[in-house]
């Protein structure tokens, strides 16, 4: 069986709040666009648990990690202001091209791309909103492999968090950096997610929400979501020369700053 045609697996359940391990691959609700699918995280997180859920966030399609559902109208609604108002943090984990800098923040506004319960056949709108995210270099290589006009080529694994919520904001954010994510189709470089293809078997995108901060909308209570790497992705890394976990990883403070 197939790791999207399985039970999702769930981080976290209570009377208030869902939260699985959406891998990739899988769509989070269904879209105009994607009218032949047939499997969605919000169809098999309600079947699997037996009741109505509410969608808290989305996931892009090719990136795995925690999705979090509410299991009532007033979770759902604090949910809402609570990412409206920065008050949930995400911490991802990515792939790229080249070595970007150790550290930074990306600045750079994003124009709004309409959600596919919107569409209405226009990409986007033409005004930018601000769209912010931190970023953090865990490791690099070098292959000895001409992939790209270079005789080696380079790839880092990266912490990002993204500090607002704008739609697709790290794939943009980083091709703005020129250090696309590896596997990314739309944002990325198609040479090198072929190489990734060809010489690591790699056909996803290389990105992972491991970390979910927030307020429980119940309790007020801090809660931390967490979600292991993917198997696929977790067997690339020693490939690359890598470790996981990695031992600069730092927690995430629930609520202790703004996050998208």
């Amino acid at each position: 069986m197939s790791e999207a045609a399985a039970p999702l697996d769930i981080l976290y359940q209570d009377k208030w709040l869902v939260a699985v391990h959406k891998p990739a691959g899988l769509l989070t609700h269904r879209t105009v666009l994607d009218r032949h699918e047939t499997r969605f995280a919000l169809q098999l997180v309600r079947d699997q648990i037996g009741q109505r859920v509410h969608l808290a966030h989305r996931l892009d399609r090719g990136t795995s990690g925690v999705l979090l559902f509410a299991l009532d109208e007033a979770c759902a609604r604090d949910l809402g202001r609570q990412f409206e108002t920065g008050l949930v943090r995400k911490r991802y984990l990515a792939v790229v091209r080249g070595h970007p800098p150790l550290a930074g923040e990306i600045d750079h506004p994003l124009s709004r791309q309409r959600d596919d319960y919107e569409w209405s056949g226009a990409e986007s709108s033409q005004a930018a909103q601000p769209a912010l995210t931190r970023f953090r270099r865990l490791d690099t290589v070098e292959l000895p492999v001409q992939v790209d006009r270079y005789p080696a080529s380079r790839y880092a694994l990266m912490e990002l968090e993204p500090l607002t919520g704008r739609r697709h904001q790290l794939r943009r954010h980083m091709k703005h950096l020129a250090h696309p994510i590896i596997g990314d189709a739309t944002h990325g470089k198609g040479i090198h997610n072929r190489f990734f293809q060809q010489h690591f078997d790699s056909h996803r995108l290389l990105l992972a929400c491991l970390e979910m901060s927030l307020q429980h909308p119940e309790s007020g209570a801090p809660l931390a979501l967490q979600a292991p790497l993917a198997p696929d992705f977790a067997a690339l890394l020693p490939r690359l020369g890598w470790s996981w976990p990695h031992a600069d990883q730092r927690p995430l403070a629930a609520g202790s700053q703004r996050g998208c």
